[in-house]
């Protein structure tokens, strides 16, 4: 009886301390998993982080509360363009998605006005707004719609890019408006959460989830290259171009632009190439370049032999500019660039990177292979026209 007793007795203690450790253990592993399941450091257990308690979280209300803080800062574009041939839906007026989806459905007319439709959000309280210039490329009339407003209001184009698909519009209020802030592309993650939101075939701040599929995606569509976009699997539709693509933060890490032919396969360009440029848009009206006026084409082994190199290092001038600097240094097809003011050429990416950080009036020494033989020629880097894409 004795001896049964203290076996209960010790079964007792060890159900006790074995409950205990899975107690203790339990609230461990709930304040271990708290900030990752949106928990802010020193709240209740089992509460979610507002947004003013700083980053938000993923409780079941932080898309909606960044939607309602975001949403009034995102407007509707409207434009009206005169153009010839062939007429399509005005939604499908956007460049990227002729790219992917073609026109089935069209016929030639004469020149007549074409409405097209896309998004943007408004980056400063005094009425500037941030776009994509294919949104805006050819428009002799552009209104915005902004939530609080009875009417669409007239929009100016204070500064535009082709290459960099970037636009800034300017309305007049009458008063303060709601703004977005530009977060730091650089920082967000392939699988982070991003929110678009825009005007897909005209419904207006539509609302769609997804994450970050890919950084660095390059991108042909018609004559714009793109080297550095973010892909995303959120939703993205004819009329979103232009769009703000946010963070669980609130801010905008990209700038909703195209997407494939593909389902969940959209792209948005990086919060920080806006950065780099925004200033310029703003002051001058574009992008100031520094400009050499030549086409190149990478060396390959049987480029380099028929040349009579022995490296694949260097670019290849395959055309020059009439009336550039290139064509005023005497520069000709077939010269191949392997050093510029000084630096190793290996690529043409490096040329052209190194030509970008050229000052504009900078004269420049360049080293170049003509006929197998080294030669040395000065530039003096111009502004590339604003014509040439």
């Amino acid at each position: 009886m004795l001896i049964n007793f203290r076996r209960t007795l010790l079964f007792v203690a060890l159900a006790a301390f074995v409950a205990g450790v899975m107690f203790a253990g339990g609230c461990l592993l709930v304040n271990d998993l708290g900030p990752r399941l949106g928990q802010a450091p020193g709240s209740a257990r089992g509460q979610v982080a507002s947004a003013a308690d700083g980053l938000p979280g993923v409780g079941p209300d932080t898309v909606a509360n960044i939607v309602n803080q975001a949403g009034p800062a995102v407007v509707k574009i409207d434009t009206v363009s005169v153009r010839g041939g062939r007429v399509a839906d005005p939604f499908f007026n956007d460049p990227f998605f002729r790219q992917f989806f073609g026109s089935p459905f069209g016929f030639q007319v004469p020149p007549r006005e074409e409405r097209g439709l896309g998004s943007g959000f408004i980056i400063s309280a005094e009425g500037y707004i941030l776009t994509n210039e294919h949104v805006i490329n050819g428009a002799s009339k552009i209104t915005v719609t902004i939530q609080g407003f009875a009417d669409p209001l007239p929009a100016q184009v204070v500064g535009a890019d082709y290459d960099l698909d970037l636009a800034v519009l300017k309305v007049d209020a009458g008063k303060a408006l709601p703004a977005l802030k530009l977060g730091n592309s650089d920082q967000i993650k392939v699988g982070n959460w991003v929110i678009a939101i825009g005007n897909p075939f005209g419904l207006d701040h539509t609302v769609t989830v997804g994450v970050i599929s890919a950084k660095g995606r390059p991108v042909q569509v018609e004559n714009r290259s793109y080297k550095n976009l973010l892909q995303t699997d959120a939703s993205i539709n004819p009329g979103n171009s232009g769009g703000p693509l946010l963070n669980l933060a609130g801010e905008v890490v990209g700038i909703n632009t195209a997407v494939a032919q593909a389902q969940g396969i959209g792209f948005a360009i990086p919060a920080n190439t806006v950065k780099e440029v925004l200033d310029e848009l703003i002051n001058k009206g574009k992008v100031v370049r520094p400009w050499l006026g030549v086409q190149l084409y990478p060396l390959n082994r049987e480029l380099a032999e028929y040349l009579g190199l022995k490296s694949t290092e260097g670019a290849l001038v395959v055309g020059v500019v009439p009336g550039s600097p290139a064509e005023r240094a005497g520069l000709e097809q077939g010269d191949v660039i392997v050093q510029w003011d000084g630096k190793k050429v290996a690529t043409v990416d490096d040329l052209l990177e190194q030509i970008r950080q050229t000052s504009i009036g900078q004269k420049v020494t360049v080293v170049l292979y003509r006929a197998g033989k080294l030669h040395s020629v000065s530039i003096v880097v111009t502004e590339k026209p604003g014509q040439l894409r």
